[in-house]
């Protein structure tokens, strides 16, 4: 699999960033050309035990269908339960390289906010990046200060060409300013789980953006 092709529209989601059945808005944003998904089961009213399980099993059943790698975001345990494709961790969860250790060679990606996180994120056996927040964002109650896109030129004109992706804030309308600055894909959790119908032309706007790049 060519991880960077499987970047460019990468949906992250979890219950309580839907407002009707998570596998329907799933289903209605791979109809819309997701490449990519994250199963993040975070926030208030955000299930826990069996109930998280099978609704991943769910979500992923629905990722095999459309041939979509499943990554799933913090819960590395889940993940090997699952057998999912890889994992997605921050900066305050495991070290990298334990995280590295467990998963063998899943798919494993580090959210980083500044030049020296990359680097030590690639270092560690990182696959990709996911850098940001790159616009002002209601989602993630622990949201840093808004980076812009302009961290994700530093970060590769630092010589980290390591596939990143950036989040926070991200829209139809925004989306070129981060593909324009050095990113893969842009990954998006409000404006497709709240919107699934709009996906297609969000992937529009990116896939014209990254192929005029």
């Amino acid at each position: 699999m060519n991880l960077r092709e499987s970047l460019p529209l990468y949906f992250v989601m979890g219950s309580p960033n839907c407002e009707k059945h998570p596998a329907n808005v799933l289903e209605e944003a791979l109809l819309g050309g997701v490449t990519m998904f994250q199963f993040r089961e975070k926030g208030m009213e955000a299930l826990e035990g069996d109930a998280k399980v099978e609704l991943a099993h769910e979500l992923q059943r629905l990722c095999r269908k459309h041939g979509i790698p499943f990554i799933v975001n913090d819960d590395v345990e889940l993940a090997l339960l699952l057998n999912a494709d890889g994992v997605h961790i921050g900066q305050e969860d495991e070290p990298i390289e334990k995280v590295r250790r467990k998963i063998g060679n899943r798919i494993l990606g580090v959210s980083s906010h500044d030049v020296n996180e990359a680097r030590l994120a690639m270092e560690s056996g990182a696959d990709y990046l996911g850098v940001g927040p790159m616009f002002p964002t209601n989602t993630k109650n622990d949201c840093r200060e808004v980076s812009g896109p302009k961290i994700i030129r530093s970060i590769r004109t630092n010589g980290i060409d390591i596939p990143l992706v950036g989040i926070g804030g991200i829209h139809s309308r925004n989306a070129s300013q981060v593909l324009a600055a050095g990113a893969d894909g842009v990954a998006i959790i409000s404006a497709i789980s709240r919107h699934p119908f709009l996906t297609e032309n969000l992937a529009q706007v990116v896939h014209q953006k990254l192929l005029r790049l």
